[in-house]
């Protein structure tokens, strides 16, 4: 390699490297972010991209390689998401992603190994012992790719389906109310759900005449489980909703509510 050549691929190098980045190729931010990451499965709470409270992170912002995610390009996120996710789906969309960063150094590629001795999720298992005996390759990293992006549209629409189904068994009386919720939030959640869905999906319980003021009181109960920008999207739809005996025990609640958590929703 000419004199020339060097300097010429050690300069895209450095242009490429995020700021704060190392030779190893982590960055402060990254560490961070995997750790907010950490907290936010501790604390059972959505994941977010960086900065952007109000924009739940999906698998699909994972698969594609045309939105910078910021910090979260670091492989320490990746990791995390990859060993730690309790869905399969975002498991297997991180370690997609965190693939083929197991070229650039020897520590990264010891990083995506680690992933596939610790992950809960035999899937992603998997994936590793395909890069790491591939050595990498960018067509194997290809194929499971494609894969991914297959097996995440047949997740959405099991969840889909379940979320049917879940629904018709609390109005057939063969689920409770309690454990139509907790089913409720496990699959919205499961299904990383994009907000405009949860809001759409939990508005429909809270203003329905035919769903019962006790399934809508344990809803609420679990409102913490939401960010807070659908939190407040829902509740000032509902305050702002017509008057009748259902939806003005709603609002009473409501109100409740914003007086606790000191959330200040938009009125009509």
């Amino acid at each position: 390699m000419s004199e020339a050549t060097r300097n010429d691929a050690a300069s895209h190098n450095s242009a490429s490297r995020s700021p704060g980045m190392n030779e190893l190729g982590i960055t402060q931010e990254g560490l961070q972010t995997a750790l907010s990451i950490k907290h936010c499965y501790q604390n059972r709470e959505p994941v977010c991209l960086p900065d952007e409270t109000d924009r739940i992170l999906l698998p699909e912002l994972l698969l594609n390689r045309n939105i910078d995610l910021s910090s979260m390009e670091d492989p320490l996120p990746l990791a995390m998401l990859s060993t730690r996710d309790p869905e399969t789906p975002m498991s297997i969309a991180a370690i997609t992603r965190l693939g083929p960063l197991g070229r650039q150094s020897k520590l990264i590629s010891g990083v995506v190994q680690v992933v596939g001795e610790t992950s809960r999720h035999p899937l992603v298992r998997e994936c590793v012992s395909l890069i790491t005996e591939s050595a990498f390759d960018p067509d194997a990293i290809a194929k499971i790719h494609h894969h991914a992006n297959e097996f995440i549209v047949r997740s959405r629409q099991q969840y889909t389906t379940a979320l049917r189904q879940n629904l018709k068994g609390l109005m057939d009386g063969a689920i409770t109310p309690r454990n139509f919720v907790h089913d409720f939030f496990e699959l919205t959640e499961a299904g990383n759900l994009r907000n405009d869905i949860r809001k759409r999906l939990v508005l429909s319980l809270l203003l329905s005449e035919n769903v019962r003021p006790s399934v809508k009181f344990l809803v609420l109960e679990n409102f913490h489980r939401m960010p807070k920008p659908v939190r407040l999207a829902i509740l000032s739809a509902v305050l702002n909703a017509e008057p009748s005996h259902h939806i003005d025990l709603i609002k009473e609640e409501i109100r409740w509510i914003v007086a606790q958590e000191r959330l200040v929703p938009e009125m009509g």
